[in-house]
């Protein structure tokens, strides 16, 4: 969900493409990029299949390739555990666990292991929601307002228009990873809503920009129609019918499960434990958790078009919204090149041979990376779970995979190239400005006394700057109360050591004096970037 950087999840997809294949990247660490979309909904079922261009032979061969793939991902990065299903002809053809659940530890990762998806939620919500307006009980087309009264943005007639499908497609106009930080901070899920009226607008269904907390005003408007609250109603529409026994939007579900994969961080090239944040407060973005034995049975539903076991479980035309072009994501970028669709939780594409590609991406800065992909004219799809921060490992896993099957063999370095991409999205945001390297002769700070005190901010909350006995200012933020110790730059300006999934190392704390010479106001460089930054005393 998240909370996704790169990814993402940021734009929200980041397209490759190479001979006979054309393969997508989104999420949770998505490349932050927007574009014009489409003004209205499709209405359209997605167009017309070829007939499948892959035959069993060559899908066996990819398959009987697939562990030497996991394996030297797996040497050539440390990522500590993987788990790996593909689906083909309605039967799940492949399921292992590679690795372990926690570094020091000799508990296995097995085919019931249960995952952080992050982003990969989406679609899985996609599908929730599909299920809930195949019964009339929601719209897709639906104003949000609709379901949820008290829903507003910034612009009175986005407020009253914006749709279901608006906010999960990331056309809304909202900011990229609107709120966001605010998660970051501390507060929850209904705090964040509420303020996202306060956070300017794009050109409604004009752009695209990923927003976790736009998708979760949708899911949980369409949960209050349903009578119920998102993570009830994914469990008693979707996971409980398909006898998906592991899988949960509740967090406390994920860390009451004896069989799970602890998330990673890699520090220093060695791999160690770290704690993701609590995404209940964005659970239809990005708060699901699961396992392959429960995400293949998922996958067979989406290839099977709604129906599971003989058994129509999510309507057809309901389902088949979520997979067409409702925004792009990416444009060409050469003449000629493809562009990159979102459709309704899923990135949307179509590769050189005319064949419809679904995939999404899920990435926790803070330790997992996953990637489902579809191939619905060859009713084959896999899913790839990891335990480890967003490297590129999933998504070069399933891509190579379906290389293999293709073209006999890899035609590309996936994990080199999807390294590469993901190495530089998990740059974006950082401050072009090093803090730790201050000026030579910098300008002198003020007294503590002109900086101490409360700043207001009506999006964030206060800030309040004091002073420690010996000297040292430190700032304060969130209901949590989060203390954050400055350092002097030059000047009036100060830098803080940003946390949590969305830190982007050090920032700029830059306070503005009135005539008296006391700070009347302090702007937070990486809380500014939708200009919202600013707290006043």
């Amino acid at each position: 969900m998240r909370l996704s950087r790169l990814l993402v999840s940021a734009g929200a997809v980041t397209a490759l493409a190479v001979p006979g294949a054309f393969y997508a990247l989104g999420g949770a660490a998505e490349v932050r990029q927007s574009s014009a979309s489409p003004a209205a909904s499709p209405s359209a079922a997605p167009p017309g299949q070829q007939p499948p261009q892959l035959s069993e032979s060559q899908v066996d061969g990819a398959l009987g390739k697939l562990d030497g793939v996991v394996g030297n991902a797996m040497r050539q990065t440390g990522v500590p555990g993987v788990a790996v299903g593909v689906v083909y002809r309605d039967q799940a053809v492949y399921a292992k666990g590679f690795g372990v659940r926690e570094v020091g530890r000799p508990d296995q990762v097995d085919t019931g292991t249960v995952f952080q998806l992050a982003s990969m939620s989406k679609p899985l919500a996609s599908t929730v929601v599909a299920e809930a307006v195949g019964r009339k009980v929601a719209d897709w087309d639906a104003p949000v307002v609709t379901y949820d009264p008290g829903f507003a943005l910034k612009d009175p007639y986005v407020s009253a228009h914006v749709t279901v499908a608006d906010l999960f497609s990331h056309r809304s106009g909202l900011p990229d990873h609107a709120g966001d930080v605010l998660e970051d901070l501390g507060y929850d899920g209904d705090y964040i809503v509420s303020h996202l009226r306060l956070e300017p607008l794009a050109p409604f269904r004009a752009s695209y920009a990923y927003t976790n907390y736009g998708v979760t005003a949708a899911g949980n408007a369409v949960a209050s129609a349903a009578k119920s609250s998102w993570p009830d109603l994914a469990a008693n529409t979707l996971f409980k019918p398909l006898g998906m026994a592991h899988s949960s939007y509740r967090r406390g579900d994920y860390e009451a499960a004896a069989d799970k994969a602890s998330a990673h961080v890699r520090v220093n090239g060695r791999w160690q434990p770290s704690t993701t944040e609590n995404a209940d407060s964005q659970a239809p973005a990005g708060g699901a958790s699961s396992t392959v034995d429960d995400l293949t049975r998922w996958i067979r539903l989406q290839l099977d078009n709604g129906a599971y076991g003989g058994k129509q479980l999510v309507d057809a035309t309901a389902l088949d919204r979520t997979r067409l072009p409702h925004s792009i994501a990416a444009p060409p970028r050469a003449p000629g090149g493809e562009p990159g669709f979102y459709g309704l939780g899923w990135n949307v594409n179509y590769d050189q041979l005319g064949r419809l590609r679904l995939n999404h991406s899920g990435a926790f800065d803070l330790g997992a990376a996953t990637t489902v992909t579809l191939l619905p004219t060859e009713q084959l799809g896999i899913v790839v779970l990891t335990n480890g921060q967003p490297i590129g490992v999933p998504e070069a896993i399933a891509a190579a995979f379906f290389d293999i099957a293709q073209n006999g063999r890899q035609t590309v370095d996936w994990l080199a190239l999807y390294g590469k991409v993901l190495g530089a999205a998990a740059d974006a945001g950082a401050s072009p400005t090093d803090y730790a390297k201050p000026p030579a002769s910098p300008a002198p700070a003020r007294a503590n006394s002109a900086y101490t005190g409360v700043y207001r901010n009506d999006f964030y909350g206060p800030a309040t700057v004091s002073a420690a006995a010996n000297g040292q200012l430190s700032l304060v933020l969130g209901p949590d109360r989060q203390t954050f110790p400055l350092t002097h730059y030059t000047g009036d300006t100060f830098s803080y050591r940003t946390r949590g999934e969305n830190a982007v190392g050090l920032s700029g704390v830059t306070f503005h004096s009135g005539p008296t010479g006391t700070a009347d106001s302090v702007v937070l460089e990486n809380l500014n970037t939708t200009g919202l930054g600013t707290f006043t005393r």
